[in-house]
């Protein structure tokens, strides 16, 4: 990927450590929070169910003791009043025993009273009467006549009376006679049993699902059912006497409950423990949401700590940031300071130790470029020069002062490098405005050339482009110039392209980079044919050709160069054909420039 293109990520330093180390320790307390939570809610779990079951295990126990108590104290004394006839007495006796019974009956087979006796001031509190009597035995007959086959059954018939009452049957036989024994007991003296203990719920159920004892004494009056119930259901289908039971509840109460049942073993009742979920792991989830609380808290202080710690981790490095764009933008003079003596600070001190080298490769690549073409220093400096050389086809220009030495002479030696110094500075900036490089100086001479370094498409044109741009340099550089101390100068310019060898050339004591081949020969003939032609540059048909499209040229003579055969057409450059200030004939050069025609006498 180019750099250009790379661009920074939002995702800082700074915010990955926040990021990670934040997801760390959620990921850790949120894990020890939910671990600890489901072994804590397990164990509570237990706890409960066994609670609910010692419960119902106790209630049930003194419920049954209560029912065998009262049933057989009742057989005793209606025992004891047949044979003595001495009802009162026993009577008497009997209800200071049981003072929750209210009525008792002795029923034959037709359901018909054979004896009785009642709690007279039981009856005026709850207000029954013989007629309210009969109209309950009436209703319940049928469960009733159960206890004729040797069953006991328990009925609520709160709803009868209109007070929390139940009414119980068993067999009771007396010189073969089967009759059945129905009393009517105040559920006063079970609901106790019943109250609320905490959040347990606790209540009493005959086999056919029907409500005896609640703590909730309006669902006892309305003689609620409670068969659809799933812990009822549960109850009743379970072989076992006891059980525990999760399930939902029904109808609009759609929460989870904890259930436990214990079977009394008479009449089918049992006592039930139920829970809400909720409230059984109430503290469960108190404990829970105060965990999440403190893990809060942790997350937040460790996001500070994190927060600080990383802004001093990056800073540093957002300071090797900005000093590693100004190295790319060529600025080496750093001042960095290493805050810390970890790798951070390793790393800084390493960077500054790196900037003050490439200020020193830059000084020295810049003082190096004076005395080298500025590009044949970096290679050099990076060992991407080879001995030896390659093939290569190149534009070469010489240049020259003419009647350099003439007028060198009427000037004293500081004169002559200052004013020297300042044309080679025009003239080399002509060069490499132009992608040329300037080869080497010979005195006053100039040698460049496009293509040697780095290849080019477009060597003939950056060449001859720099020539015109020499001609009017040297245009500026003469204005106000004429003086025996401010000689104005001509110059000569050769251009040739060809095949030329192109590398370091010399012997182990020096080298130099340079071009050589007769490519170079013909562009040094052209520059020297200046002179004797009147003219400022000169290229040959090689280049001609390959710029005639660009340039306006005046065909000047063919000339026989050493070592060839073939004549070589030489061309002088007028200028761009874009610029509409090129003059059309060398005459009009010659005037523009200031050179006379030679004399060819």
């Amino acid at each position: 990927m180019d750099n250009k293109d790379f661009k920074p990520s939002r995702w800082t330093i700074r915010v990955k450590l926040i990021v990670i180390i934040s997801s760390i320790l959620i990921v850790a307390l949120s894990s020890i929070i939910i671990i600890a939570t489901y072994f804590f809610k397990q164990d509570n779990e237990l706890r409960i169910k066994e609670s609910n079951m010692k419960l119902t295990d106790i209630v049930a126990l003194n419920l049954k003791s209560e029912f065998r108590s009262l049933r057989k104290s009742l057989t005793v004394t209606l025992q004891s009043i047949r044979i003595t006839n001495e009802k009162k007495r026993f009577s008497d006796t009997l209800l200071k025993e049981e003072p929750s019974l209210i009525h008792a009956i002795v029923l034959d087979k037709d359901i018909k009273e054979v004896f009785s006796l009642s709690n007279s001031d039981l009856m005026v509190k709850y207000e029954l009467t013989q007629s309210s009597v009969q109209n309950v035995i009436s209703k319940y007959k049928n469960n009733f006549k159960t206890s004729f086959q040797g069953s006991t059954t328990v009925q609520n018939v709160s709803s009868g009376f209109k007070s929390p009452i139940l009414a119980i049957s068993f067999p009771y036989s007396i010189d073969n006679n089967s009759e059945i024994i129905l009393i009517f007991v105040s559920l006063d003296k079970f609901l106790d049993s019943f109250q609320a203990s905490g959040s347990v719920n606790l209540f009493l159920v005959n086999d056919q699902g029907s409500l005896l004892a609640h703590p909730d004494r309006k669902l006892v009056l309305a003689e609620t059912n409670l068969s659809s119930n799933p812990i009822v259901d549960r109850m009743k289908k379970s072989p076992l006497d006891n059980g525990q039971f999760r399930y939902m509840g029904v109808g609009e109460d759609d929460v989870w409950y904890l259930g436990s049942f214990k079977k009394i073993g008479i009449a089918g009742l049992g006592v039930i423990a139920t829970i809400r979920e909720d409230k059984a792991f109430e503290e469960v989830y108190n404990i829970q949401r105060r965990n999440i609380y403190l893990m809060i808290a942790a997350l937040n202080l460790a996001i500070i700590v994190i927060f600080i710690f990383s802004k001093k981790m990056s800073d540093p490095i957002l300071n090797l940031v900005l000093a590693s764009k100004k190295i790319e933008a060529g600025n080496y003079k750093l001042d960095l300071k290493p805050e810390s003596r970890d790798e951070v600070g390793i790393l800084t001190n390493s960077f500054q130790s790196m900037s003050q080298g490439l200020d020193e490769r830059e000084r020295l690549k810049v003082s190096f470029g004076k005395f080298v073409n500025e590009e044949i220093a970096e290679l050099s400096m990076k060992g991407d020069l080879k001995v030896g050389g390659d093939r290569k086809n190149c534009a070469i220009l010489f240049s020259d002062i003419r009647s350099f030495t003439s007028i060198s002479e009427k000037l004293r030696p500081e004169e002559v490098v200052e004013f020297l110094n300042d044309y080679m500075s025009r003239m080399v900036n002509c060069v490499k405005s132009n992608n040329g490089y300037v080869d080497k100086f010979i005195g006053d001479a100039i040698m460049a050339t496009w293509g040697a370094l780095k290849p080019s498409n477009t060597r003939e044109l950056d060449s001859v482009r720099a020539a015109l741009k020499m001609r009017h340099a040297l245009m500026e550089f003469n204005e106000g110039r004429g003086s025996s101390k401010k000689p104005k100068l001509k110059i000569g310019i050769g251009i040739n392209y060809g095949s030329v060898i192109s590398g370091q050339i010399g012997s182990d004591e020096k080298m130099e980079y340079t071009v050589i081949g007769d490519a170079v020969n013909l562009s040094s003939r052209l520059e020297g044919l200046t002179k004797q032609l009147g003219l400022d540059i000169l290229v040959s048909d090689s280049v001609y050709e390959s710029t005639k499209k660009e340039f306006d040229y005046e065909f000047v003579d063919s000339i026989k160069v050493k070592g060839k055969t073939k004549s070589v057409d030489v061309y002088a450059i007028l200028g761009a054909r874009s610029d509409k200030n090129t003059v059309k004939s060398t005459s009009e050069l010659r005037s523009l420039i200031g050179y006379s025609k030679p004399d060819k006498s």
